[in-house]
């Protein structure tokens, strides 16, 4: 393990080590940042066969947006305190696969930027082009890294970063016939949202039923959640989205099913009860007062259970044939206007 001057980091190094045998940690990629250098993580734990489903939690991937990685981290201890005496969870553990990177950026937290080290936005780094316009700079654009929202050069191979995060995903996710990705970001609005694809068209994305479904099972069993779902494309397009481009790739195979989500939590609530941080940058992204963040980091972990009980259980829940027809035909009109609920 590294010595780090990043919290995030030892608490994340100190939970592999109480972890002991059941988890499997291993260091994807190394980034340098003012001269650290700092491991980006990937944590499994669960069953390892391809036969199971998997589900993977990802955060920090945007270097100012702490409370990504935060409620990643505190989920994953969660769980290792669990393994001491929750048969429950080492039963459901033999019929999944589990998969946490929490700190994708390490040298953006470090340096408190949205990019990582090199100026490059991760979530705009992926060779893939909108189909359509998208906005000015938060679109994703080649003019520079001193502008937010840099893509990188063109034709030039993924950040380090990037590609781990594709590479663990490719191997731990895409290597079964199901899984979900859930990826944690803040930032957007004063509702918790969670967003499916596409980024780079306004186009329904081919798994559509399943995510409505999804929302189905999760709304009737929890009935005063207040999480909004939503394609991303209602709010604005990218190029370059990661989850946008591994999403593409596993659906290349018709009998895989890869479900990736965004847990986009909305920090203008925390600005509005505390119009303070609206002075500082990390304000505009984090709850800053303890006993929000705190409030924060307890108030989704509900979801993350949920998902979790989901993908083991997804055979019960998939919807087939004619009832897939029904899902789809509602999602388009809840989401897209087409058609009518």
């Amino acid at each position: 393990m590294t010595r780090s001057p990043l919290p995030e980091l030892i608490e994340l190094e100190r939970i592999v080590a109480l972890g002991g045998a059941h988890l499997d940690a291993r260091v994807s990629c190394e980034v340098t940042s003012r001269g650290l250098r700092f491991p980006v993580y990937a944590i499994t734990l669960g069953n390892p066969s391809p036969d199971v489903p998997a589900l993977g939690f990802f955060g920090g991937v945007h270097g100012l947006e702490r409370i990504g990685a935060e409620v990643v981290i505190t989920y994953l201890r969660s769980l290792v305190m669990r393994l001491a005496w929750d048969d429950t969870l080492h039963r459901q553990l033999e019929s999944l696969r589990l998969v946490f990177m929490p700190l994708v950026n390490p040298g953006g937290l470090w340096q408190g930027t949205r990019a990582n080290p090199s100026g490059i936005d991760l979530m705009r780094n992926a060779p893939l082009e909108a189909s359509e316009r998208v906005a000015f700079l938060v679109g994703g654009h080649r003019l520079g890294g001193a502008l937010p929202w840099y893509r990188g050069v063109a034709n030039a191979p993924m950040e380090a970063e990037s590609a781990a995060l594709c590479r663990v995903v490719e191997q731990e996710l895409l290597s079964r016939d199901f899984s979900i990705a859930l990826d944690c970001h803040s930032g957007f609005g004063s509702r918790d949202r969670i967003w499916f694809p596409w980024a780079h068209s306004t186009r329904p994305m081919p798994h559509l039923a399943e995510i409505h479904a999804l929302k189905e099972i999760f709304d009737r069993a929890h009935s005063h959640h207040r999480y909004l779902f939503e394609p991303q494309s209602r709010h604005y397009l990218t190029h370059g989205d990661l989850w946008d481009w591994l999403y593409r790739k596993a659906c290349s195979d018709p009998a895989r099913r890869f479900l990736p989500l965004t847990l986009e939590m909305g920090s203008w609530l925390w600005v509005r009860k505390n119009p303070r941080q609206v002075f500082s940058r990390h304000g505009l992204f984090n709850p800053l007062i303890g006993h929000r963040q705190q409030r924060v980091l307890r108030g989704h972990m509900l979801w993350f259970d949920f998902l979790v009980r989901a993908a083991a259980s997804h055979a019960r829940w998939l919807p087939q044939a004619e009832e897939r027809s029904e899902h789809e035909r509602r999602a388009l009109a809840a989401w897209y206007g087409k058609g009518r609920a």
